[in-house]
């Protein structure tokens, strides 16, 4: 089965949980299944849940900016959330929804399997380095065995467009990490990963 059709699969399977939280639109990801680059979020917003579309509204039109600046298209990236739905009020994810949909998320970069993964902010961080802390580790690449495998993610946090948004620090930061990507999947381009 080819990647597009697994994710097809996938978003069905989302679709027919009558057991995950939160009841607005399924928001499961959009872009290319052979990506390099995986950009995972928190959670979809407002205009997302009207669009149902990932990274729309104000942060996502930064994201995308920035994606494009970098001389990437949109199309050749993959962008996604943790929780595939909106919370209400546009709340953080409480841990259960997390919880609730970490599996999903799991088998989504399983099926992608990119070179590189961003996560935005830190409830994404967080799944992938949970002792990280988003001012200080952002813009830096890590090496992490995901969930017990064998395969080895490189993962690059970098701060929430909507945090960046808020203020100059941090989007003098989240600018410069960005700028920092090509180098980070230049590098990991060239280590082969090793299994464990």
């Amino acid at each position: 089965m080819d990647k597009a059709s697994a994710l097809k699969k996938l978003e069905q399977e989302i679709i027919h949980d009558n057991n995950l939280p939160l009841g607005t639109n399924l928001i499961f990801g959009e872009g290319n299944p052979n990506c390099d680059v995986l950009f995972i979020g928190e959670a979809p917003g407002a205009v997302e849940d009207q669009q149902i579309r990932p990274f729309v509204g104000r942060s996502g039109q930064l994201l995308r900016k920035h994606i494009r600046e970098l001389g990437w298209k949109e199309e050749d990236v993959y962008i996604t959330n943790i929780v595939k739905r909106r919370p209400p009020e546009n709340r953080d994810p409480l841990p259960e929804e997390i919880t609730a949909y970490k599996p999903y998320l799991t088998r989504q970069i399983e099926i992608i399997n990119p070179k590189i993964i961003v996560p935005l902010g830190r409830f994404s961080m967080n799944y992938f380095l949970p002792d990280a802390k988003i001012s200080r580790d952002q813009g830096h690449l890590f090496e992490v065995v995901f969930h017990g495998k064998t395969r080895i993610w490189h993962v690059a946090p970098m701060f929430h467009p909507a945090a960046a948004l808020r203020g100059t620090t941090a989007m003098k930061a989240f600018g410069e990490g960005f700028k920092n990507l090509p180098n980070m999947l230049k590098k990991v381009e060239e280590i082969k990963s090793p299994v464990l």
